[in-house]
């Protein structure tokens, strides 16, 4: 396997502001990104993994991010989370004053495989993160209770991972995340490595705690049909080097709220699955071909 390394270029800083203009509709904006590049070094060569993303996030969306293996994904998150940095381009995040007397991160990161502290409870992974902010005893009971609660996990506050499913795992994983109160949720395909049934149950339930929570979500998925089911809007990628090639408006055809029976038993949802796969098929193709 190639090994990737980051090039050498001055790395792109996201700025912070307290407010960004609208958009022309009017709808307030979480994150802009401009003219957004990242290359890698392979072999001494640099290879461009996204190309010219300019994209403007609005404050509270559910955005879905879709595209063949490769295109950049997962990138473009890790970029937002500060795991990366960008060769070239300019992030804007929106970040109102504190008024909590506690600065709520700016984010926080799902991965597809559950981190949660095996020697730790539901409740201790949880609460990890509100102890390193300082966060009080009662504070974190608080907390933790309402976050347990919010993901359907009361009963199951002093149990450990191995005793958990692995959907009352990914739940954890998403309550721990919750807890710290980010501006924005980043879910890297949190349900991939999940059955379909207990995927279909966690869908249902992260729309639930979204709509509770009202957080900007970005979320990537391989998945079509999650993306229907979940989305505001749908980013199409190209393969790589990822572009954006659409953004679908899914609310036009399915406005919150939603349920999962409604959107699938619904004839537009065909359609909008063949849309969306119409701009996928020749880039998976491609992305295919590039490796091998």
């Amino acid at each position: 396997m190639m090994s990737l390394k980051e090039s050498a270029n001055a790395p792109v800083v996201i700025e912070e502001v307290e407010s960004l203009p609208a958009r022309p509709d009017g709808t307030p904006v979480k994150v802009r990104i401009r003219g957004l590049r990242k290359d890698f070094q392979v072999r001494g060569e640099p290879v461009a993994a996204l190309e010219e993303v300019d994209l403007d996030i609005r404050d509270g969306e559910f955005f879905v991010i879709v595209g063949p293996s490769g295109c950049g994904k997962t990138t473009l998150l890790r970029i937002l989370a500060g795991l990366e940095t960008a060769t070239a381009g300019r992030i804007t995040m929106s970040r109102p004053p504190v008024t909590t007397g506690r600065p709520q991160p700016a984010n926080a990161m799902v991965f597809q495989e559950h981190a949660n502290f095996p020697w730790k409870t539901v409740r201790q992974n949880v609460e990890f993160t509100l102890k390193a902010q300082g966060y009080s005893r009662r504070e974190r009971r608080e907390t933790s209770d309402r976050i347990i609660d919010t993901i359907g996990l009361s009963r199951f506050a002093s149990a450990y991972p191995h005793q958990l499913s692995g959907g009352m795992r990914q739940r954890v994983s998403i309550g721990r995340a919750l807890a710290a109160d980010p501006e924005m949720l980043l879910m890297d395909e949190p349900f991939a490595a999940l059955d379909e049934q207990t995927k279909l149950v966690l869908q249902s339930e992260l729309l639930r705690v979204w709509q509770a929570t009202e957080k900007t979500v970005l979320y990537v998925t391989h998945s079509i049909d999650e993306a229907i089911v979940l989305g505001d809007r749908i980013m199409v990628m190209s393969a790589r080097p990822g572009r954006i090639l659409s953004i679908i408006d899914v609310d036009a055809l399915f406005p919150r709220p939603r349920t999962l029976e409604s959107v699938k038993s619904s004839p537009l949802y065909g359609e909008l699955f063949g849309r969306v796969w119409s701009l996928l098929r020749g880039e998976v193709g491609a992305a295919q071909g590039a490796a091998r």
